[in-house]
């Protein structure tokens, strides 16, 4: 639903003041489900025991939780979920343009929000099956998805985005790779 081709085709249906909560309403939606109807896999891919281990693990994913929620308020978190396009539109008002910026965490890593999301993921002290299965799909998710929104990223802010996507790692900080980026 985020791809330009679908967002084209929805135009079509639904009034652009609402397309971006559409899009978040029907992913909790979709992720709800997912949720209500997974089965558990038991089988224990780890079980970390220690109390430094138990520590180590939830630090992780109380970092991954940080940075996901901080990640969003440092772009426009409202823009995000949809929700100021809705009250510009409630209020009559024209949408002001997204201006290229990278502030504080944007400036080591591209992608802080999904870095964050993926510590979530992983950030635990016992691992089974199913935990991993899920754990394996939504970090190739992400990371697929992320290769579609730079993408759209270059399309939109051109060669602005590629000075910083050659500057700037895409999830994990201090690891670049140095190679040229050429325009998609």
């Amino acid at each position: 639903m985020a791809r330009a081709g679908f967002k084209k085709y929805c135009k079509r249906i639904v009034p652009p003041s609402i397309e971006r909560s559409l899009y978040v309403f029907i992913t909790s939606i979709t992720l709800i489900v997912l949720s209500c109807l997974w089965q558990p896999i038991y089988s224990e891919i780890w079980n970390i025991k220690t109390n430094f281990g138990i520590y180590v693990t939830y630090s992780i994913f109380l970092i991954g939780f940080i940075l996901a929620v901080v990640s969003t308020f440092l772009i426009d978190h409202f823009e995000l979920f949809g929700l100021k396009q809705a009250w510009n539109f409630l209020r009559k008002t024209e949408a002001h343009t997204t201006e290229f910026a990278t502030p504080s965490l944007y400036k080591l890593v591209r992608h802080p929000m999904m870095l964050g999301i993926v510590l979530v993921l992983w950030g635990t002290p016992l691992m089974n099956a199913g935990h991993l299965l899920l754990s394996i799909g939504m970090t190739l998710y992400i990371i697929i998805g992320t290769f579609f929104e730079e993408r759209d990223l270059i399309r939109t802010f051109g060669e602005k985005y590629l000075n910083y996507k050659r500057s700037v790692p895409m999830l994990l900080p201090f690891f670049t790779l140095n190679r040229n980026i050429k325009k998609d």
